[in-house]
């Protein structure tokens, strides 16, 4: 095993898919906070890169700073089809020779399904690096993996030293496939929170100018922000915003995606309910999208919804949030009464009656409940995502 020496910095090796707009920040975080010397393999380019979404249905790269403040670098992907969507879409041969030449006293993987994250652990393991693994799996509405694949999962986990949990359910589901408590760290899923202040005038300003343009001055507002995919439930939930609806209330809809069509004929035959539709907004226009809302709301279904980062978004802007049972970050962030609203995912009915609930929440609570959101965002930074990582680097390394 790699031992670090009193007078150096641990250094810790990240291996991740693409740069991401909701890591880099916290990569940059670290580099600035701790002592830690840090150092992110980069499989692929998309997100600093014009590349096509083919869930967005649009090509875009972030207008986001991904790279500068930390020490990364790209290593060359041989896919056939680069990407994220199969296990083959991270190919990168030279993987091994680079971490092998950075001599990382651990290393840290953002999942495991791609061919690389697996060739990056068989390294780490037969070097003796201590290896952390962080995903956000769950099992809400589903139970624990039949037999073959538990057994496939419990040898894989054996092989990691540590767990960065981001949230309760993600804890849940590696106790329940087998992985002791003391090799669970509490690291919550994080966004930077500075770039979504409620105090914000300009961000402010663009809100209030994002509901007149509207025609929406006065109403209350309901936005969905992402892509407009069957799994988020975005029809359903405009279907059920038209079944209770007064005309106080609005909708506002911001992304892209295949539901688009049908989402726009909902909206055609109802053209009096105050419905709305803005494009894909990227990453510096999104505090704005968010302040313009009374409610924000994420229905999805389904095990797709492993977390919902753009909750922690919404919820630092002082907006409580209407979720399925089946966002990851519900039991975490989505307290009914508290911060926000929740529903049982498969039952449109339910949808609808709590919708209409939130809808018709008098001024001062709902100002209550997006006092709460802020508050119950505000544990959820880098800092205490940091603590965690910290907690297990002096778990699984000595001295």
């Amino acid at each position: 095993m790699n031992r670090a020496p009193a007078d150096r910095p641990r250094r810790l090796a990240v291996v991740l898919s693409h740069p991401v707009q909701y890591y880099s920040p916290w990569f940059r975080w670290l580099a600035a906070q701790t002592d830690l010397s840090l150092r992110v393999f980069y499989l692929w380019n998309f997100g600093v890169t014009a590349q096509r979404d083919p869930q967005f249905e649009a090509t875009f790269k972030w207008d986001l700073d991904l790279l500068s403040g930390y020490g990364h670098e790209f290593v060359p992907n041989t896919a056939r089809d680069p990407g994220t969507h199969h296990f083959r879409g991270l190919v990168n041969p030279a993987l091994p020779e680079r971490l092998a030449a950075w001599r990382p006293d651990a290393l840290l993987l953002f999942g495991y399904n791609w061919s690389s994250h697996l060739r990056a652990l068989w390294w780490a393991r037969r070097r003796g690096v201590p290896v952390l693994l962080r995903g956000d799996s769950h099992l809400l509405g589903r139970g624990a993996p039949a037999w073959p694949k538990r057994l496939l999962l419990d040898l894989l986990f054996r092989q990691f030293a540590g767990f960065l949990c981001v949230g309760a359910a993600n804890r849940d589901y590696f106790r329940a496939l087998g992985v002791p408590d003391g090799r669970l760290f509490a690291a919550p899923h994080s966004v930077e929170h500075t770039r979504f202040d409620p105090a914000d005038e300009a961000t402010r300003r663009t809100a209030a100018e994002l509901r007149e343009r509207l025609g929406l001055a006065g109403r209350r507002v309901v936005l969905f922000a992402g892509k407009f995919h069957g799994r988020k439930q975005p029809v359903e939930l405009l279907e059920a915003f038209l079944r209770v609806a007064t005309p106080q209330d609005a909708m506002v809809f911001v992304g892209a995606g295949p539901e688009r069509p049908k989402l726009e004929a909902l909206a055609a035959g109802n053209a009096g309910a105050g419905v709305r539709f803005l494009p894909f907004a990227n990453q510096t226009e999104m505090p704005s999208r968010y302040a313009m809302a009374s409610i924000f709301a994420l229905p999805s279904r389904g095990f797709y919804e492993t977390w919902g980062l753009a909750v922690n978004e919404a919820m630092h802007l002082g907006v409580p949030c209407l979720v399925s049972d089946l966002v990851g970050c519900q039991r975490d962030l989505v307290l009914p009464g508290e911060t926000g609203w929740a529903f049982p995912a498969a039952d449109t009915a339910a949808l609808a009656a709590t919708l209409r609930t939130a809808l018709q929440t008098p001024p001062e609570e709902l100002a209550r409940l997006g006092r709460n959101a802020l508050a119950r965002a505000s544990r959820y930074t880098y800092r205490e995502t940091t603590e965690g990582l910290r907690q297990a680097m002096s778990r699984i390394l000595p001295g």
